[in-house]
């Protein structure tokens, strides 16, 4: 797919059909969508970010929209900002720190460092006094969360879609898994995963983008 044929006009037809609020997240979306970037604008955000972006994502800015309508709460929106530079727009995006977008992907946290810290957990035995405990496992998550949310956890991926209650979804730029889709649970405590298409497939954009739109579609009742 270069130019994603008439996916535009399937999501913005949606907003007029009965009970397509009900899919989850339009209530939020409402199945709006920015206007495209021009090839000019694509070029400038990809020189801002310092990477060369997916070709599915790439081109979905080019021909369906900057952002707007999609999965869950929808794809954060590629947007100037006040400086002049591109970021994405969302409830939850994690901030995009300098030069870790062209650094390669790790698949998640540093498993060394979790098994490490998980490991350093304070025992109750260990302490006499209830308040001493709490004020150990108090330091101790905190230490915890650092590793956790390390931005170098996420290095190389764009935080793409909020899904609600904390969990994110990321699109891979760069490294061995570019162009795949991955889901961030770590508000529940588990790790950053790779998302799969219904036959066992890595999800790319296009993947996840065109699965949840027909299911949306599925929902109210349009066949394509």
């Amino acid at each position: 797919m270069t130019d994603w044929p008439g996916v535009r006009e399937r999501v913005l037809a949606l907003a007029a059909v009965p009970g397509s609020d009900k899919a989850f997240g339009a209530m939020g979306h409402g199945f709006a969508l920015d206007a495209p970037l021009t090839a000019a604008e694509v070029a400038d955000v990809q020189a801002w970010f310092g990477v060369e972006l997916p070709e599915d994502y790439r081109s979905f800015l080019l021909h369906v929209g900057a952002g707007g309508a999609g999965p869950a709460y929808g794809a954060f929106p590629v947007r100037r900002d006040g400086s002049g530079g591109w970021h994405l727009v969302g409830d939850s995006p994690e901030e995009i720190e300098p030069g870790l977008l062209a650094e390669p992907f790790p698949g998640g946290v540093d498993p060394v460092a979790a098994v490490r810290i998980l490991a350093e957990r304070p025992d109750r035995e260990d302490f006499d006094d209830l308040a001493d405990l709490d004020v150990a496992l108090e330091m101790w998550e905190e230490r915890l969360a650092e590793i956790q949310y390390d931005p170098r956890s996420t290095a190389g991926a764009l935080c793409l879609c909020d899904e609600g209650c904390g969990l994110t979804v990321w699109l891979v730029v760069t490294g061995s898994e570019r162009g795949r889709i991955w889901r961030d649970p770590r508000c529940d405590g588990t790790d950053l995963h790779p998302m799969r298409n219904a036959d066992g497939s890595p999800s790319d954009f296009a993947g996840w983008y065109l699965g949840r739109l027909a299911a949306a579609e599925a929902l109210c009742g349009l066949d394509r």
